[in-house]
C-alpha cells in the first residue's frame, strides 16, 4: 500500500485511540490496532508495521525499542481534506466535564465524501445555524459563503469565525476542519480543540476559530469549513461555511466578467395562429442556380414528434395509430442496416435529429428585446444575440429569424421574417419587410424566435434517396465479389518523403490502380500519420496518370477543405482547381492563396455558382460535403467525377458523407477514397435517440467495424491493402497533453488524450513512455530527428531540461458573464501570457530559435475563453513584451484540424468541484475522440505547457500510473502552497499535482 495511504490510516488510528492516546507500549498498541481498529467491517487498512513506519516518516510518532510515543499536541493544524464523526469514548480527557459521546468512527475520505454529497443535495440546511449555535465571521458570509480578495501575495489574511451559543443549554464544540486539499492556509484556536479535547459552550459564550491565509500564487482558493457540535444525549450536528480567497493580476481584473451571469430563461410559447410576413434576403447572397435535381422538404411527421416525447417507448397515452407507428419505427431502428432499408432508416434518424434541434434552439429564443436601425444601412435592423459568436445559437448569413411585437395581442399574430445579412461578435443585422421598417420605433419590444437551417438536413435526406435510386449497394455494403489484384503502377512521388514511407506509398499505388473498385478505399491512422498528405499525393498522381480524370475533393469543414486546396495548388495549376464555397461563408476568412481559384466574385462582392458546363471544365473541385450537394442540384452528370476523395471522413455522419457521392458517383467506373480515423473527432449530434440508433457512426467507422474487407486478418494481424491502408508512421511532433482538471476525468478521457501513433518520427522518447506502457504494449517507436526533437529541450522555462513538456497547475475559477453560457478562466489566461512572454524574451538566445506569432497556437474548448485570450493578446502589456500577435491562432480544437504549430498551448478552462458533483452533464464535455486532435498539432519538438486545475483524487490504476509517470519526469509546475515547517500536524502529503489549464508546446 502506498506510503500516503499508510499515513492516512495512521492518522485515523491516532484519532481512534481517543483517551488511550497516552499509551506507549508497542505490543498493547498493536493489539488495539489489529483487534479493534483494523477489524472494522468493510475497511481495508495496512498492517501495523507499515502504519508506524509511515507515521515515523511524517514525524507523527517517535519510536524507542518497545515504545511508541504519539504527538498529540500540535501547535498548528494545516488545512486538509478530512473530517470525522465523533467516536465512541470510554471516558473523558482529564479536566473536561463531558459525558460519554455516542459517536461512530468512519475513515476520513468516506466522511468527507458524505459531507460534500450532502452539501450538494441540501446546502441550505447545512449552512443554517442550528442547535442554538450561531456562526458569524469577519469578513461576513453571504448565504454561507465568504469571498475575499488578497491584494498582495505572501501577505497574511485572517478569517475569523465566531462560534456563539445563543441557545438555552450547553453545547459541546467537538471538532472543526477544512475539506479539500490546499496548503494555502492554517487553522488554529486557543483551546486547541479536538474531539479528545472538546470545548463546552454555555449559553451566551463565544469562541473564535482563525483561518490564516498566505497566498503564494494568483488564482482562486476555495475551502469548505466543517464545524461539529454535540448536545448531551443527542446526535452530533454540523454547520458548514464556505470560503474563497482570490488573488488576481491587473490583466485578470480586465478580463473578468462584464456583468453577473444570468442564464436565458426558456418561456413557453402560446399556441396562436400566425401570419408570416416575408423578409429581405441578402441581395448578393448567390447567383440563382438552375435546379436540375429537385430538393424536397423532407419534414418530420407530427406523429414522430409525439413519439419522441415518449422517448420512442410505449405509453398508455398513445393512440392505437401512434402505437402502430411506434412498432414500425422500433422495428426499423433495431434492424440491421442494409440497402433495402437504407433510405427509410436514415430518414427516420435524421428526423429524430431535427426534432431535437428544434427543441434545443428554443432555449435561445428572446423575449421583450429591443432592436436598432443599422446606422450604415437604414434598411437593416440590428439585433443583439448574446453567444452568437460561440454558435449559441448557430446563425449564418442567409438564415431566417422570426420576430413578433411583444405587445401584439391580435389573433392571428403577425410574424416578421428577418434574413441575416451579417453576423457580428454579439449580434446580427437583419433584413425585414418594408412594412416592419415603416412601423419600427426606437425601444420597441420584440419576441425573437430562432430557426433551424434545414438545408443540410434536406441534402442528407436526398442523398440517402439517391443512394437507393442509383443502387450503390457495392459502395455502401461492399462484398468484394469483384475483387482483383491489379498490377501496381511504378510511381515517382511528388512529395519525396512518401517514397520513404511504405504505407503511404502503397496507399497511393492502390488508389491509382483502383484495387478496391467498386468498394471504397480507406486510408486511416492516428493523428499526424499523414492521411491528408497521402490523399493529396494520390490526387496529384491521378491528375498526372489519367488526363481524362476529374476529381472531387471534400471534407466536412471549410478549414480542412482549404488545407486540401492549398496543398493541391503545390503541383496542380490554379486554373485547373476550383474551390467552391457556400454563400454563408465569410469572405474575410478565405485564405489569400485561394481567392484566385474560388467562387468569390470580387466585382459583384458575392459568391457565384458557375454553370455546370463551366464546373465540368475543372480537373479538381474542392468543397465541403454539404456544398457538394449544389453539384447534384446543378446537374453535374453521374460519373463525371472519376475520383471522389473525402478527408476527415470520420467527422461526418453517413448521410452527410454521401451527399458528395449519391447522384455524382458511378461505382462501376469511379473510385471513392475515405481518409480519417474512426477514433478521432466524430460527428456532433443533438438527439440521444439518433445517437443510440447509429446516426453518430460515420461511413468510415461503419465499414471498419462491420465489413470484413476492412478488418485485420485474425491470423496475420494485417489489413488487406487492396481495400485499406493503415498509416503507422507519424510526421508530427506528438504531445501527451495532460487532460486533468479539478473534476477527475474518466479513464477513456485519459486514454484518448495520450493516444499516440504506433511509430513516431518526431516524438521525444520520454513523452512516449507513459502512453506507450499504458495503451500500446510498448510498440511505439521513436524515429525523431535528433535536432528536431532536441531544439527546445534546453529552454530555460522547462521544469526538467531535456524533456520538452510542461504541465502547469493553476488554481483557477471557471466563470460566465451576462447571458453567455460559455465559460472562461482568467487565471489560466494569466499563465498563458506568462509563458508567451517568457518565450519571446528568450527566443534567439542560448540555442533557442527565433519565433513568429504564426508558430504558436492556443486551443481552448470554450468560445468565451477564446474571446478572452484574444483580448488579452491585444492588451498593451502583452503587445509591449511580445510584439504583434495578430498571426497567433486561438480557437477550439476543430480549427486546428490538419494544421501544425511549433508551439501549442491548451487551456482546459473548467475547474469547479461543484461541476463534478453536479454530474457528467456539467463537466467539461470534450468528446473522447477530440482528445487525439489536441495531442497532435505540434510540428517540432517543443515543450508543451498544459494549464488546468491540479488536484484530484486518483481514479483507477491507469490514472494513477499516468500521474506517477508524469511526476517521475518532473514536468509539472505546481501552484503548491508551502506547508508550515513548524507544524506537527500536517495531515496530507499529497500536495498539488498542478497543471495549468492550457497546454503549450514551447
Amino acid at each position: 500500500m502506498p506510503l500516503k495511504d499508510c499515513h492516512e490510516s495512521g492518522l485515523d488510528f491516532i484519532e481512534f485511540l481517543g483517551d488511550r492516546i497516552s499509551l506507549t507500549n508497542k505490543a498493547e498498541l498493536r493489539e488495539i490496532y489489529n483487534n479493534e481498529f483494523r477489524g472494522r467491517a468493510g475497511i481495508r487498512d495496512p498492517n501495523f508495521s507499515s502504519v508506524i513506519y509511515a507515521l515515523r516518516r511524517f514525524n507523527k510518532v517517535y519510536c524507542n525499542r518497545d515504545h511508541i510515543f504519539i504527538n498529540v499536541r500540535p501547535q498548528v493544524r494545516v488545512y486538509c481534506d478530512q473530517w470525522r464523526r465523533p467516536r465512541a469514548s470510554t471516558g473523558a480527557p482529564q479536566g473536561t466535564p463531558i459525558a460519554t459521546i455516542n459517536t461512530t468512527f468512519t475513515p476520513k475520505k468516506r466522511l468527507a465524501t458524505e459531507v460534500i454529497n450532502k452539501l450538494k443535495e441540501n446546502r441550505k440546511e447545512l449552512i443554517a445555524n442550528k442547535g442554538g449555535i450561531e456562526i458569524t465571521s469577519d469578513p461576513e458570509a453571504v448565504e454561507g459563503k465568504i469571498l475575499f480578495f488578497v491584494e498582495r501575495l505572501k501577505d497574511v489574511f485572517i478569517v475569523r469565525f465566531n462560534v456563539a451559543n445563543k441557545g438555552t443549554s450547553c453545547v459541546y464544540f467537538t471538532y472543526y476542519t477544512a475539506l479539500h486539499k490546499i496548503r494555502c492556509f492554517t487553522l488554529d484556536d486557543d483551546h486547541r480543540l479536538t474531539r479528545a479535547n472538546p470545548l463546552l459552550l454555555c449559553p451566551g459564550e463565544t469562541y473564535e476559530v482563525r483561518v490564516r491565509y498566505i497566498l503564494n500564487h494568483y488564482g482562486y482558493f476555495p475551502a469548505t469549513m466543517y464545524f461539529e457540535f454535540l448536545i448531551t444525549g443527542s446526535t452530533p450536528f454540523c454547520i458548514i461555511r464556505e470560503m474563497e480567497a482570490a488573488a488576481r493580476t491587473p490583466l485578470a481584473d480586465i478580463l473578468g466578467p462584464v456583468s453577473p451571469y444570468k442564464p436565458l430563461r426558456v418561456q413557453a410559447r402560446s399556441h396562436v395562429s400566425t401570419v408570416e410576413v416575408e423578409g429581405v434576403p441578402p441581395e448578393k447572397l448567390v447567383q440563382p442556380q438552375i435546379m436540375f435535381v429537385k430538393l424536397d422538404e423532407y419534414k418530420p411527421g407530427e406523429y414522430l414528434k409525439q413519439l419522441t416525447k415518449q422517448s420512442l417507448e410505449d405509453s398508455e397515452h398513445l393512440s392505437p395509430v401512434l402505437r402502430q407507428k411506434l412498432l414500425s419505427a422500433g422495428a426499423l431502428l433495431k434492424s440491421a442496416l442494409e440497402l433495402k432499408t437504407y433510405s427509410s432508416r436514415f430518414h427516420l434518424l435524421l428526423h429524430l435529429e431535427e426534432i431535437q434541434m428544434e427543441v434545443d434552439i428554443r432555449k435561445y429564443d428572446l423575449r421583450n428585446q429591443t432592436m436598432t436601425l443599422d446606422q450604415s444601412n437604414k434598411k437593416l435592423i440590428s439585433l443583439s444575440v448574446p453567444g452568437v459568436a460561440e454558435n449559441r445559437p448557430s446563425v449564418l448569413r442567409g438564415d431566417c429569424i422570426k420576430v413578433t411585437m411583444s405587445d401584439d395581442k391580435n389573433n392571428p399574430t403577425v410574424v416578421y421574417k428577418g434574413y441575416v445579412h451579417k453576423v457580428e461578435l454579439d449580434g446580427v443585422k437583419l433584413g425585414f419587410s418594408q412594412s416592419l421598417l415603416q412601423r419600427f420605433l426606437p425601444n420597441m419590444k420584440f419576441d425573437v424566435e430562432f430557426t433551424v437551417n434545414r438545408l443540410t438536413l434536406k441534402l442528407q435526406h436526398r442523398a440517402v434517396d439517391l443512394a437507393a435510386k442509383h443502387q450503390l449497394g457495392e459502395l455502401l455494403f461492399p462484398s468484394g465479389a469483384a475483387a482483383d489484384t491489379p498490377p501496381m503502377p511504378n510511381l515517382r512521388m511528388f512529395n519525396l518523403k512518401l517514397e520513404k514511407n511504405p504505407e503511404q506509398s502503397a496507399a497511393v499505388q492502390h488508389i491509382i490502380a483502383g484495387s478496391s473498385k467498386p468498394a471504397p478505399y480507406l486510408v486511416f491512422g492516428p493523428p499526424g500519420t499523414g492521411k491528408t498528405i497521402t490523399i493529396v499525393e494520390a490526387m496529384h498522381q491521378v491528375n498526372k496518370c489519367n488526363p481524362t480524370a476529374h476529381i472531387l475533393a471534400c471534407a466536412p469543414l471549410n478549414s480542412a477543405c482549404d488545407l486540401l486546396c492549398e496543398r493541391l495548388l503545390d503541383h496542380i495549376d490554379s486554373h485547373q482547381v476550383y474551390r467552391m464555397y457556400a454563400s454563408s461563408r465569410d469572405p474575410r476568412s478565405i485564405p489569400s492563396p485561394l481567392l484566385k481559384c474560388c467562387n468569390w466574385d470580387k466585382t459583384k462582392e458575392c459568391f457565384v455558382f458557375p454553370s455546370r458546363e463551366t464546373l465540368m471544365k475543372y480537373k479538381v473541385v474542392v468543397t465541403t460535403l454539404c456544398t457538394a450537394g449544389r453539384l447534384v442540384t446543378g446537374g453535374i452528370p453521374v460519373g463525371h467525377f472519376t475520383h471522389i476523395f473525402v478527408d476527415e471522413a470520420g467527422q461526418a455522419v453517413e448521410p452527410e458523407c454521401i451527399i458528395a457521392v449519391a447522384g455524382l458517383f458511378n461505382p462501376k467506373e469511379g473510385q471513392l477514397v475515405l481518409a480519417g480515423d474512426p477514433k478521432q473527432l466524430g460527428p456532433i449530434l443533438r438527439s440521444p435517440l439518433a445517437l443510440q440508433y447509429g446516426l453518430g457512426v460515420s461511413l468510415l467507422e461503419r465499414l471498419m467495424k462491420d465489413n470484413t474487407l476492412y478488418q485485420q486478418n485474425p491470423d496475420t494481424g494485417h489489413f488487406d491493402n487492396r481495400y485499406v491502408t493503415k498509416l503507422l508512421r507519424n510526421y508530427r511532433y506528438i504531445l501527451s497533453h495532460s487532460p486533468f482538471t479539478l473534476s477527475p476525468p474518466p479513464l477513456h478521457f485519459v486514454r484518448n488524450w495520450f493516444k499516440l501513433r504506433r511509430t513516431s518520427l518526431r516524438s521525444h522518447a520520454a513523452i512516449l513512455k507513459v502512453p506507450n506502457e499504458l495503451f500500446y504494449s510498448n510498440e511505439l517507436q521513436v524515429f525523431a530527428d535528433q535536432w528536431e526533437r532536441a531544439v527546445y529541450c534546453n529552454w530555460e522555462g522547462l521544469p526538467k531540461k531535456g524533456f520538452p513538456l510542461i504541465f502547469h497547475g493553476v488554481m483557477g475559477k471557471d466563470e460566465r458573464e451576462a447571458n453567455s453560457p460559455s465559460f472562461f478562466n482568467v487565471t489560466e489566461i494569466d499563465a498563458l501570457v506568462k509563458y508567451l512572454t517568457l518565450l519571446f524574451e528568450t527566443q534567439g538566445k542560448k540555442g533557442i530559435p527565433k519565433l513568429l506569432a504564426k508558430d504558436i497556437g492556443i486551443i481552448a474548448p470554450y468560445r468565451k475563453q477564446v474571446e478572452k485570450i484574444r483580448r488579452a493578446l491585444k492588451s498593451a502589456p502583452v503587445t509591449k513584451r511580445c510584439g504583434d500577435l495578430t498571426d497567433l491562432k486561438v480557437g477550439p480544437v476543430e480549427e486546428f484540424q490538419g494544421q501544425e504549430r511549433k508551439i501549442i498551448m491548451i487551456s482546459t478552462v473548467r475547474s469547479s468541484t461543484r461541476l463534478r458533483q453536479a454530474g457528467p452533464r456539467l463537466q467539461h464535455r470534450v468528446p473522447l475522440k477530440r482528445k487525439e486532435i489536441q495531442c497532435g498539432r505540434d510540428q517540432s519538438a517543443v515543450p508543451a505547457d498544459h494549464c488546468g486545475k491540479p488536484h484530484y483524487p486518483q481514479q483507477g490504476p491507469h490514472l494513477g500510473k499516468v500521474e506517477s509517470g508524469l511526476r517521475s519526469t518532473h514536468t509539472h509546475t505546481d501552484q503548491r502552497q508551502r506547508r508550515n515547517t513548524q507544524s506537527t500536524d500536517v495531515r496530507s502529503n499529497h500536495g498539488l499535482f498542478t497543471l495549468s489549464g492550457s497546454s503549450s508546446t514551447v
